[in-house]
């Protein structure tokens, strides 16, 4: 997993990997989920790539866009 930048210092996210049609983020608290297409849609997991890879914004997108609609807890 590659870690999260966290440009703005309070991120709950640690890490992140990329896949073609998902994410998986690992946050502080040793969780990890994994967001797909079929679980949030396209545009969704697009966005959390997008705001995964600038380092800032992706705690705050989840928390008001995609909530618990995630695929499947890996951890």
């Amino acid at each position: 997993m590659k870690t999260y930048k966290n440009l703005s210092g309070n991120s709950g996210i640690k890490a992140y990997q990329i896949s073609q049609q998902s994410i998986r983020i690992a946050f502080s608290d040793g969780s990890v989920y994994l967001y797909n297409y079929a679980s949030n849609g396209k545009r969704a997991v697009e966005i959390m790539k997008g705001l995964a890879e600038k380092g800032i914004g992706l705690t705050t997108y989840i928390n008001q866009e995609v909530r618990d609609q995630y695929a499947e807890k890996l951890k």
